[in-house]
C-alpha cells in the first residue's frame, strides 16, 4: 500500500540505541548488510545533534570520559554528537513528571518511522480514592500521547484528554509542552491505540468494583481476577491483546480494532476458579476510541477459561505425545499465548506452538491448536485445526476410498482451505510490512471462521 512506503528507514533514536553516536564524519555510517557485497552506508541528514567544535568536543570528552573525540581523525568541525538516543530516556529527560507505558510501538507515516508512547498523569493524593499497587497511586489518566521521530529525534507531546486537571495544570506550567490533539497529523492519529497497561489497571479496579450490591461488596463475595495461561513451560497472567473483530450487537461488516482481556472469578487459594466470567474490549477506532465494553456471561452458563483450555490441551494424548517428541534432540517446544476469540455467540481458543532449535534463536511455527467447548485439535495450519474441531475433514481422498466425505461436505472443505490460505497470506503481509493488507485479511479471516461455525451448526 502507498501509505506504508518507507523512504527513510534508518533509526537513530529507538529502544536499543543506548549509546551516543557521532554523525557526519569522514567515515561512512553503516546502514544495512548486503550479503557478500560491501555493507550499504549512509550519511545522517537529520536536524538533531550538537556540532563538535573545539569547545563542545572538550565538554563532551569530559562528560563521556573519552579521549576518542580528539584522537579520531574522522571527526570534522561539521560532525555532530547525538545523545539521549534511547527514546524512553529521551522523553523522561524532557518530562520526568509523567509516567510512561513501557512498550513503545513504531508506526510508518509519510515514509518515515515514528515511535508512539502512551503517557499518564498520576497522583497519590486524589481524595476518597483507594490506592492501587505498592506506590500508592490512586489517580491515573492516559492524557498524553508522545510521538518521537526515529530519524531526527524530535519529540512532541499531545494532550488527548482535555478534562484532566493535572494535564491542564502542567500545560499552564509548561505552555509549550503539551499540544492539542488536533495538531497531531491525521496519519499519526490513525495509529493511536488504547494502551495495554491502562486496560490492565482498569481491569484490576473492575475486579472489585463491579459489585454494586453493598453486602456483596463488603463481604467480597464476587471478586474477579485476571486469568492465567501457560506460556512456554510457565504459568503467567493473561495480558490484553489486540484483535480485529465485530463486537456483539454490532451490524455485520463492522469489524474494528479492539484490545481484549478475559476475566475469571477470583475463587480462593484452596478452591481456585478458572471459568470465564466476563471479557472486556477497549475500542481503538477513531469514532469510538476510549470506549470500553464489558460482556458478562450468564451465571447459569459455564464458559471455560484459559487455564481450563490449557488443561485440556495437556490431557490430549496426541498433542502431549507430539510435544514430547519435539522436545527431544535439543529442540524446545514453545507454547505461545492462548487467544480467547469471541465468534458469534460462541468462544474459540487459539494457541500457536513453536519449535526452538538449540542452534537457532528464531522460533519456527510448528502447529496451531484450536479448541471449542466440545473439542481440541492441533494441526499444521489454522484452517485445518478449525475444521478438525468442527468435525469436518480437510484432506482430499480418492473416490471410493474409506473416509471419503459426502458430496455435501465439499463446500466446507473448500471453506476450510480458504481459511488456511487467508491465514498464510496474512502472515506474509505481516512479514512484508503491508499492514493495510494485513488488516483486510484479518477481517476476511474472521468472516470465514464465522461462516464455518454457522455451517457446522447447521444439521
Amino acid at each position: 500500500a502507498e501509505e506504508l512506503q518507507l523512504s527513510q528507514p534508518q533509526i537513530y533514536f529507538g529502544e536499543l540505541t543506548n549509546n551516543y553516536a557521532i554523525v557526519n564524519t569522514k567515515t561512512p555510517e553503516f546502514d544495512y548488510p548486503q550479503g557478500s557485497e560491501a555493507n550499504a552506508t549512509t550519511v545522517y541528514q537529520g536536524t538533531d545533534g550538537l556540532k563538535l567544535n573545539l569547545f563542545n568536543k572538550l565538554m563532551f570528552a569530559l562528560r563521556l570520559r573519552t579521549a576518542n573525540l580528539f584522537l579520531a581523525d574522522s571527526i570534522t568541525p561539521e560532525s555532530r554528537v547525538l545523545i539521549h538516543r534511547n527514546i524512553m530516556d529521551r522523553v523522561r529527560t524532557i518530562a520526568p513528571f509523567l509516567t510512561y507505558e513501557n512498550d513503545p510501538y513504531a508506526v510508518i507515516a509519510d515514509g518515515q518511522v515514528y515511535w508512539i508512547i502512551d503517557a499518564y498523569t498520576t497522583s497519590s493524593w486524589f481524595p476518597y480514592s483507594e490506592p492501587l499497587g505498592t506506590n500508592g497511586t490512586n489517580y491515573i489518566r492516559n492524557s498524553v500521547k508522545v510521538v518521537v521521530d526515529a530519524y531526527n529525534g524530535t519529540v512532541n507531546f499531545y494532550q488527548v484528554d482535555m478534562e484532566d486537571p493535572i494535564a491542564n495544570t502542567l500545560g499552564k506550567i509548561f505552555p509549550d509542552l503539551l499540544k492539542p490533539l488536533k495538531q497531531m497529523p491525521e496519519n499519526l492519529q490513525n495509529h493511536l491505540r488504547y494502551p495495554e497497561q491502562f486496560l490492565l489497571t482498569q481491569a484490576n479496579v473492575l475486579n472489585v468494583y463491579h459489585m454494586e450490591d453493598p453486602t456483596l461488596f463488603y463481604n467480597k463475595e464476587d471478586l474477579w481476577r485476571l486469568p492465567q495461561e501457560k506460556f512456554q513451560n510457565n504459568v503467567q497472567t493473561v495480558m490484553p491483546y489486540y484483535m480485529v473483530m465485530s463486537l456483539p450487537g454490532e451490524p455485520e461488516g463492522s469489524e474494528e480494532f479492539v484490545l481484549v482481556l478475559p476475566l475469571t472469578p477470583a475463587g480462593t487459594a484452596e478452591n481456585p476458579k478458572h471459568n470465564m466470567i466476563a471479557w472486556m474490549a477497549a475500542r481503538n477506532d477513531a469514532e469510538n476510541y476510549g470506549e470500553i465494553a464489558l460482556y458478562r456471561f450468564p451465571k447459569e452458563t459455564v464458559i471455560q477459561g484459559p487455564m481450563q483450555i490449557e488443561a485440556r490441551i495437556d490431557q490430549d494424548t496426541d498433542i502431549s505425545s507430539s510435544m514430547t517428541l519435539w522436545n527431544q534432540s535439543g529442540s524446545q517446544v514453545v507454547r505461545g499465548n492462548l487467544l480467547v476469540i469471541p465468534v458469534g455467540d460462541t468462544i474459540m481458543y487459539v494457541e500457536p506452538v513453536y519449535i526452538l532449535a538449540s542452534n537457532n534463536s528464531l522460533p519456527e511455527l510448528k502447529r496451531v491448536i484450536v479448541a471449542t467447548k466440545d473439542a481440541v485439535a492441533m494441526r499444521p495450519t489454522l484452517g485445518e485445526a478449525i475444521a478438525a474441531v468442527l468435525g469436518r475433514p480437510t484432506t482430499p481422498t480418492q473416490p471410493g476410498q474409506p473416509g471419503e466425505p459426502p458430496a455435501g461436505d465439499e463446500t466446507l472443505k473448500d471453506l476450510a482451505n480458504r481459511i488456511s490460505q487467508t491465514y498464510q497470506s496474512a502472515l506474509q503481509a505481516q512479514q512484508n510490512g503491508d499492514w493495510a493488507e494485513y488488516g483486510r485479511l484479518l477481517e476476511q479471516l474472521e468472516q470465514l471462521i464465522s461462516n464455518l461455525q454457522q455451517r457446522s451448526d447447521t444439521p
